[in-house]
């Protein structure tokens, strides 16, 4: 296995040379094409002053040049700070300004969203060590400045003599990732080449993207863990990946389509849209099975109704801190186990176990508590953050997710929620989605969550819910449903009806606010004021 991503993408571009790596919009990218470029890159941005150790913010959308940067980087010893397209000028100048990166890349056409404002409305005493704006273009006119810095066009620095230098190191950071926090500033998660090679191998084994009619479809953006490590497999195993700049459901099953898709991994709203956009018994028959990630309570049933129409989902899990697709469900699995997060981590190096949150003590299989993880995958740190760093691993180097599940005698994990969404009732540690599954059986109801509220009485349970249009609702009803089915302690105190649950987007899904539930709530129960 190679050292660094340099030469890990060297040898694809000696081994297979003129073989398809990449296809973007009908455009089809060779490995030696592509290792070409980003040497390219490299010898760019390098006369840009971007050297070892310096931070290179990427605000793109799924293309080529994508990868090809991140790759220029790795070759400079560089470090790329994945940015969202979907954030904007708060978001864009924090984590560019807390990183330190010394270069922006980004399309200041894309979509026709004016990303050009979007930077020049940063506040430049945020963005001190940014000395170099780079934009890709593609036939559209550049800006002559952004931020009064003149603008470098991408097309020049990707026009540069490749690059014969290699300033790679093993254990050299090569890419920066945010936390998906919803309530402080994302912490940055540093992930170095040897960490992203070995799992990018480890899922391209597991995941069976060797085999040789292989071709994954990039749906998720590469600027979040769940799209990149799908990237990153599928260069593992030499084998092309479909690219989109941005999802659209009818796009995308026109791709898998196309081009006889074996791979795809996306979120719950994503397969709805693929297959509402497919019609027929079997719109997808060379696609082998689609991992997912579950966001929306509304489509708890997608996996069944998936599988009807030929379509096999699978559970997966990861994070920024041990990457996406650390572990996944297997195909041939029963539908209600299939289609649980978790599944076997797929690296044979890897070891999960669940704690109990207070004592640390190691629980056993099949009682629930805080899951954590070794592996080779699991990152470096938080970027200059050692204090945070040092409170994310075990005193023997587990890393603690913050999650809640539990271990099965087989080998395999099952996870529930984020342990802070977790309740503690009557001395019990509840998992919120227990009650919600008996509160979406209810009549009209099409989605549940449920958090607890501290009041001076304790934490107490308190449910919001969504209706169907025009459905009738009656709170006392309802509880005395849950009392029937769940006990005591459990029933929520109120069951509050709302038009829909606050959402924050992420790179790797939308997520749903329930801090913002959480203060909702304790500002019904302590008689405060709070709005969604």
């Amino acid at each position: 296995m190679a050292a660094t991503l340099s030469t890990w993408l060297d040898e694809r571009a000696v081994a297979d040379a003129d073989a398809l790596a990449l296809v973007d919009r009908g455009r089809e990218t060779s490995w030696t094409a592509l290792a070409l470029t980003a040497r390219s890159i490299a010898s760019g941005l390098a006369r840009a002053g971007v050297g070892p150790g310096d931070r290179v913010a990427l605000w793109m959308p799924n293309v080529p040049a994508w990868l090809a940067t991140f790759f220029a980087c790795a070759r400079l010893g560089a470090i790329v700070v994945s940015v969202n397209t979907r954030f904007r000028t708060h978001e864009l100048e924090d984590i560019v300004g807390r990183s330190g990166a010394v270069a922006l890349v980004f399309w200041p056409g894309f979509r026709g969203i004016d990303f050009n404002g979007i930077v020049n409305a940063c506040d430049p005493a945020k963005l001190v060590r940014l000395r170099t704006i780079i934009a890709y273009a593609e036939g559209e006119p550049l800006p002559a400045a952004v931020l009064g810095r003149p603008i470098v066009a991408f097309g020049a620095v990707a026009a540069s003599e490749p690059m014969v230098a290699d300033h790679a190191t093993p254990d050299a950071g090569c890419i920066l990732f945010t936390t998906s926090g919803t309530t402080r500033a994302p912490k940055f998660v540093l992930h170095d080449h040897r960490t992203i090679i070995a799992h990018a191998e480890d899922v391209a084994t597991a995941f069976g993207y060797h085999l040789p009619d292989t071709k994954t479809l990039a749906t998720v953006p590469l600027s979040g863990v769940f799209g990149f490590n799908n990237a990153l497999a599928t260069i593992a195993a030499r084998r092309p990946l479909v690219l989109m700049p941005t999802f659209d459901g009818t796009s995308a099953a026109g791709l898998v389509q196309l081009h006889g898709i074996t791979h795809a991994h996306a979120t719950d709203d994503m397969i709805e849209a693929m297959l509402a956009a497919a019609p027929g018994e079997r719109p997808f028959p060379s696609l082998r099975f689609c991992g997912f990630a579950a966001f929306s309570p509304a489509q708890a049933d997608l996996p069944v109704r998936a599988a009807a129409r030929g379509v096999t989902l699978v559970g997966l899990y990861g994070s920024s801190e041990i990457q996406a697709l650390y572990a996944i469900r297997a195909a041939d699995a029963p539908d209600a186990e299939r289609a649980l997060a978790g599944g076997r981590p797929v690296s044979p190096m890897a070891r999960v176990r669940a704690t109990d949150p207070e004592s640390r003590a190691i629980l056993p299989h099949g009682t629930p508590g805080e899951l954590e993880f070794t592996g080779p995958s699991v990152m470096r740190g938080y970027f200059e953050d050692p204090g945070a760093t040092r409170a994310a691993f075990s005193a023997d180097g587990f890393f603690r997710s913050g999650d809640l599940g539990c271990t099965t005698a087989d080998g395999q994990f099952v996870f529930v929620q984020r342990l802070g969404d977790a309740l503690r009732l009557a001395g019990f540690l509840v998992s919120p989605a227990e009650i919600e599954d008996v509160l979406r059986t209810l009549p009209g109801v099409t989605g549940a969550q449920v958090v607890g509220a501290h009041t001076p009485r304790g934490v107490q349970p308190v449910a919001f819910v969504t209706l169907e249009a025009g459905a009738r609702f009656d709170e006392a009803a309802a509880m005395a449903h849950c009392a029937g089915r769940i006990a005591r302690f459990k029933v929520p105190v109120r069951i509050v009806v709302i038009d829909a649950f606050p959402f924050t987007p992420s790179a790797n899904g939308s997520k749903i606010q329930r801090h913002r539930l959480r203060e909702m709530a304790e500002a019904l129960l302590n008689g405060t004021d709070a709005t969604a």
